[in-house]
Parts: C-alpha cells; sequence; structure tokens
C-alpha cells in the first residue's frame, strides 16, 4: 500500500511518548508499505533527521508547527465556535497546502493522521480510505468528571462537550481510528459513528534496543521518567512527594529519586525537592538511568492510554511500583508483573517492601521483562496495525464504507 502519513510531531529523536509511537509505527509499516511522511515540527530540524525518516519513508515533508496560545486572539474566539480552542488557534493554512499538493502529485491508498492535531487536514484529501490513528479522550473526560468546584466544573466540561460533539461530527469522515486501550475504546464507542471501525493498537517497546547492558542497579535509587511539563505528571509528582515519599523516607532517610524530563516553564519551587532528588532535566537516552534505579515508581492519578515508562522500565528489568491508573490498558499482573497501589500509605509500603526484598526485586523484574516480552513487542504490534490497514482498505474498496 502507498500510505500519507501525517504526523503532529516529527518523530526523530524519538525521545518522547508520542514520537515514541508515531516513529515505531511507521518503522513497523515500512517493512510492508511505501509510506510517505508529511510532518510537522517544533523548531528547525536537521539534515541528519530527515535522512533518518528518509531510511523508513518514501517521502519526507515538513511544516514548522505553531503551538496552542490560549491568549492569543483566535485562541478566544474559539469560544465562540464548535471546534475545540486548541483546533481553531493551531489550524494552520500552510499544512493544508502542503496535503493538497502532495496528494495531486501522487495517489495513495490510505491517509493516516496521527492524534487531533493532523487529523483536520487528513480529509483534505477526498476518495481515499481515512484512518485516525490514536484518539485519547480520557485525559479531558477525567479534568471534567473530576472536578469539584462548580466554576471549574463548567469551564472543563464546556471543554468535554465541545471536543467530544466535535469528534462525533469529525468521526464521520474517518473509516476507522485507533485507540491504546480497552477503557479508551469504550470512552470513544459510546459517541463514535456506526461506520467508523475502532481498534486497540496499544503502546509498545523496541525489544531489540532494550536488550542491552545499560548499568547495574544502585541500591536505594527511584526513578519518575516523566516531563513535568505534561500536567498528568506533574500531578503525579505532587502526589508523591507531598503524601508518598516522606513515609518512604521515614524508614529509608538514604533513599533517592530522580525525576527526568523537560521541566520549562514549570512552577517547580512548588515542589518540596530538597535533598535526595534530583531533577536531571532533559536525558537524550533514557534507559541508563532507569536500567541503574531499583525501581521506577508510576504514581499517575489522571490521563489516559498506557504508559509507555512502565513499558520501558519493565523492558529493562527494573521493577514497577504504579497506581491503578498508571496501569490501565496493560496486560500485567499485580504482585508478579508490578506492584500496585493506590492510597499513600498503601504506595510508601510498596516501595519499602521493595526497597527491603531483594527477592521481590528479581521475582518483578525477570516477569517483567517476560511480560513485555509476550504482549508489548513494536514488532508484533505492527503485524496487527498493518493487517488493520489492510483490511480498512479492502472494506473501503468493497463500498462498506
Amino acid at each position: 500500500m502507498r500510505i500519507l502519513f501525517l504526523s503532529g510531531w516529527y518523530p526523530y529523536p524519538p525521545d518522547n511518548g508520542a514520537k515514541i509511537r508515531i516513529f515505531n509505527l511507521i518503522k513497523q509499516l515500512a517493512r510492508e508499505h511505501q509510506v510517505t511522511l508529511l510532518s510537522f515540527a517544533s523548531g528547525s530540524v536537521g539534515e541528519d533527521r530527515i535522512a533518518e525518516m528518509e531510511t523508513y519513508c518514501e517521502a519526507v515533508h515538513i511544516v514548522p508547527y505553531v503551538e496552542f496560545a490560549p491568549k492569543r486572539l483566535r485562541a478566544l474566539l474559539g469560544f465562540f465556535s464548535s471546534r475545540p480552542r486548541s483546533i481553531v488557534d493551531t489550524y494552520n493554512p500552510a499544512m493544508a497546502a502542503m496535503v493538497r499538493e502532495v496528494s495531486s502529485r501522487s495517489s495513495f491508498d490510505l491517509v493516516l493522521a496521527s492524534e487531533l492535531r493532523t487529523a483536520p487536514y487528513a480529509l483534505l484529501v477526498e476518495n481515499t480510505p481515512h484512518l485516525f490513528e490514536e484518539v485519547e479522550l480520557t485525559f479531558l473526560w477525567e479534568q471534567f468528571s473530576q472536578q469539584n468546584s462548580l466554576v471549574r466544573k463548567l469551564r472543563y466540561g464546556l471543554t468535554w462537550y465541545k471536543t467530544k460533539r466535535f469528534m462525533a461530527q469529525f468521526l464521520r469522515g474517518f473509516d476507522a481510528c485507533t485507540v491504546v486501550s480497552e477503557g479508551e475504546r469504550m470512552l470513544v464507542k459510546g459517541f463514535a459513528p456506526s461506520q467508523c471501525v475502532i481498534g486497540v493498537v496499544p503502546n509498545g517497546v523496541d525489544l531489540a534496543s532494550y536488550a542491552g547492558d545499560f548499568g547495574s542497579p544502585k541500591p536505594g535509587t527511584l526513578i519518575y521518567p516523566g516531563a513535568l511539563t505534561y500536567d498528568a505528571n506533574l500531578d503525579a509528582m505532587r502526589y508523591f512527594l507531598h503524601q508518598i515519599f516522606p513515609l518512604v523516607r521515614a524508614q529509608h532517610p538514604g533513599v533517592r529519586l530522580s525525576i527526568t524530563g523537560r521541566y520549562d516553564g514549570v512552577p517547580v519551587e512548588q515542589l518540596p525537592l530538597g535533598e535526595n532528588i534530583d531533577l536531571t532535566g532533559y536525558i537524550p537516552d533514557i534507559r541508563p538511568a532507569i536500567a541503574e534505579s531499583w525501581a521506577c515508581i508510576v504514581p499517575l492519578r489522571v490521563g489516559g492510554g498506557t504508559r509507555l515508562k512502565i513499558l520501558e522500565a519493565l523492558a529493562l528489568g527494573t521493577p514497577v511500583v504504579s497506581t491503578r491508573k498508571g496501569v490501565e490498558g496493560l496486560e500485567l499482573t499485580a504482585d508478579e508483573d508490578i506492584l500496585i497501589a493506590d492510597e499513600p500509605q498503601e504506595f510508601a509500603q510498596a516501595l519499602i517492601r521493595l526497597l527491603e526484598d531483594s527477592a521481590l526485586r528479581e521475582r518483578l523484574s525477570k516477569n517483567g521483562q517476560r511480560a513485555v516480552r509476550e504482549h508489548y513487542g513494536w514488532d508484533d504490534i505492527g503485524v496487527k496495525f498493518g493487517e488493520m490497514l489492510s483490511e480498512v482498505v479492502r472494506h473501503v474498496g468493497r463500498g462498506g464504507a
């Protein structure tokens, strides 16, 4: 098949969750299909990064991305639009022109739009099957449903209502969409039009890239691999540092925590950081930092999808302690592959068990690696994804849409 792949992120280097997913899906599709990449990019993209994607893509086209600015006039006018404000504010005529130009010069068997920021442009290509890759709405739903303040409930309720209504209408133009978990599928199924097939395509791990020796675990070390610029990660660290970490340090004063990832513009001074807590900032290769930790913590309380940070840690043999929200959508067995705890005392005790019990660390390490190998290798996910795309094209060709 000839696939036009629209990406909201330039996928190389694959150094955040969205880029990792996009990069690996393109890599897998390129084994059997011809992929043309049309991607937004924040900042300049050097020739080396373009050359890397040309390894997998027949052609690579880049359009500069303008970030959502809530106070920009266009964003403020978005309050009066039926579309979400972010869609109104970030609409990019250059991307629309590029899609029209590329699709006029070449014919495609399928147009694939990755994430919401590229989906509107996919529909500019007519008489071609369309797939919306990774619909993710759980975070918006929880942001609305979990509010106690009436004012905030109304504010986030408006965002949720507009987004859900927009998506219900928008998906009429798509023959299929994908989500990363069964929970997300059930949420989308509640409003998606009947003609839009919903497939579950989980996140995964490039097993070969995680099979090497990245260092030995250092006693008493914990890691949270997540950029604090993402609200769900910041909430997780507020929760952990205020309510859980003091309970752990009361019994293990020497325990250390590393928080990796970007934190530009984040009010980190509001976090109780102090001694034995390291904000590392962005790390180009996170694998050694995770492999050298005794445990990876995932105290997430909001958000959707499946957590790459959990899969990456397990692939490296690093035991994980997570909330139920953090492990949501993953086929992992509590107390065998991973430790799961929600309440502060419960989470702290799970970590203390892990710090004190070498047999438990070894068992979780081996079982976690096995679970990732069996369920979350990109090679297997890529095969199933490719089969889904082929079926969508066949279905539309038979007049099923």
